[in-house]
């Protein structure tokens, strides 16, 4: 673990006094040591990041109502960001019939969203940066509701193929853009419980989505699409007339207003107008220009960043890692499920989801993002109240572990055709394992820049994407080689001597790592002007 900050340390940070120089109004990251001092006070006395203004267009100052229908529509997209993924698992026969395919190339129909799941945050994050939030989730629906359309109605498989990589790319903003909303929303010390809600819905929609396309194929394989078109359709409606803009220029607005807090008051009314500059619910309606006051974008720069980040190695060794020796397996469990229970009927195949789905929700609502602030908290009281980024990987043991033991149980119980119910206690804590996991991953990134968070999820969901991409390709002839016993008792051990490692790695030496490397050289646009 990381060494404790000392008392004297902590009380020589900057004072709270206002100012006009922007740069001293910003947190300092404490020569690249991998935490962020913060001058307003929070709750239990541990400073507050990011610096909360008293604008009442500050999305930090959201009623809580605002907030929380932001955070429901953001989970919305990301719940459908994995369900079109999966929901056509259960019809994979009634596709193979209508196109004349092999169960392999219609295992490609999953990995081809993942591909346009990969390719979207570099194009989206930066022009999020620059539009606005809530033009680009709009966009992206409206994309994704076309291509889904457009998949219902294709032809042939290419045709099909194509709809499905647009969907995968309409719908990508819910990743980095949706994190960069609840960046904008929440404080660091709810960021566990929030990142974790976002979490689970993305793994909720990867099962959900079979569980529930297992019933639509009762009717036929089209319905799938048509149910997900519907969705999208109510989604869009919502998204126009309840998601307000959160991009906000918080560097500007920290060095011409006072923060929460600091005992200066303003009138209302001059708060909202004061320097008129248009920001959150008072910019247009469709906002088809450059966010005032936010720093210089460009529409590449995501890109960049991305290649960039994989020089910083505590962020680029906990993706990397958790993608290629941990998460990808989730596919396998999915794809290969219906082949393993291929004597149930298509909607009894959906059923078999519930293990996965079950095991998902105990692990988010008992644990996980929740549990995650807890630690965090009890353990930066500790260290003088300076919360360490390396404080969220210690729910990753446990996780892993029951990950492990269920990939496992699973593959032994599918090859000596033990009674289901030992497949759903396995796949129970599976699903629980991947859900803790991720949210610690993802937290723990955010948490190492918290100033460069849009960078960084980036980097997280174009690597966790590529690895759900290349999975299809290679689990089909891995299987059907050795067999489910030796194919997912593999998986399991691959991640439990893999991660078990990499994380004592990251808790010991990702301080030195951040000293090392130092901060990155760019920020998020709201914290540059």
């Amino acid at each position: 673990m990381a060494e404790p900050i000392s008392e004297k340390e902590r009380l020589d940070s900057p004072s709270t006094s206002k100012t006009e120089d922007v740069s001293a109004s910003l947190p300092v990251f404490e020569q690249g040591k991998g935490y962020v001092r913060e001058y307003a006070p929070a709750k239990d006395g541990i400073e507050l990041h990011p610096k909360p203004t008293i604008d009442p267009l500050d999305p930090l100052n959201f009623s809580k109502a605002q907030k929380l229908t932001c955070l429901s529509i953001v989970m919305a997209l990301y719940f459908l960001f994995t369900w079109i993924t999966t929901v056509t698992v259960p019809s994979f026969q009634l596709l193979q019939n209508q196109y004349g395919i092999s169960y392999a190339q219609v295992n490609w129909t999953v990995a081809i969203p993942a591909l346009g799941l990969t390719v979207g945050p570099l194009i989206w994050s930066s022009l999020a940066d620059i539009f606005g939030r809530r033009l680009i989730f709009i966009i992206g629906t409206v994309i994704a509701l076309a291509s889904t359309i457009g998949a219902a109605l294709a032809p042939n498989f290419s045709g099909y193929m194509a709809a499905r990589f647009f969907q995968g790319l309409g719908v990508s903003p819910a990743s980095t853009v949706g994190l960069a909303i609840i960046n904008d929303l929440f404080f660091e010390h709810e960021r566990g419980q929030k990142v974790g809600l976002w979490v689970l819905a993305l793994d909720i929609g990867l099962l959900v989505g079979p569980l529930v396309g297992g019933f639509i194929t009762i009717i036929d394989q089209y319905w799938a699409q048509w149910l997900s078109a519907i969705m999208f359709a109510v989604l869009l409606l919502i998204e126009v007339f309840l998601l307000p803009e959160t991009l906000y220029p918080r560097s500007l607005m920290l060095s011409r207003l006072p923060t929460a807090g600091s005992g200066e008051e303003l009138e209302k009314p001059l708060i909202a107008d004061y320097g008129n500059i248009p920001r959150t619910r008072r910019l247009p309606f469709f906002n088809f220009k450059k966010v005032p006051g936010v720093g210089a974008q460009k529409p590449y720069d995501s890109l960049i960043y991305f290649l960039k980040t994989w020089s910083y190695p505590n962020v680029a060794i906990a993706v990397f890692f958790y993608a290629f020796a941990w998460y990808w397996w989730i596919l396998s469990v999915i794809t290969y499920l219906p082949v393993a229970y291929k004597d149930y009927k298509p909607e009894i195949q959906g059923l078999l989801f519930m293990g996965l789905i079950l095991g998902t929700l105990f692990s988010e609502l008992l644990c996980s993002g929740t549990l995650s602030d807890i630690i965090m908290l009890k353990l930066a009281k500790r260290n003088n109240d300076v919360r360490i980024p390396e404080m969220r990987l210690w729910l990753v043991y446990p996780a892993v572990l029951i990950t492990t033991i269920g990939l496992i149980v699973w593959g032994i119980s599918v090859d000596k055709r033990w009674h289901w119910i030992v497949g759903q206690i396995a796949l129970f804590l599976f699903g629980a394992g991947i859900q803790i996991g991720n949210t610690a991953i993802s937290s723990y990134v955010v948490d190492c820049y918290p100033l460069h968070a849009m960078s960084i999820i980036v980097y997280y969901a174009v690597v966790l994407n590529a690895s759900a991409f290349i999975n299809p390709f290679f689990i089909s002839p891995w299987c059907e080689t050795v067999g489910f016993t030796w194919t997912f008792t593999v998986q399991g051990l691959i991640a439990f001597f893999v991660m078990v490692p990499v994380t004592i790695v990251l808790q010991k030496y990702g301080r030195r790592m951040s000293e090392w490397r130092g901060p990155p050289s760019w920020v998020s646009p709201e914290y540059s002007t």
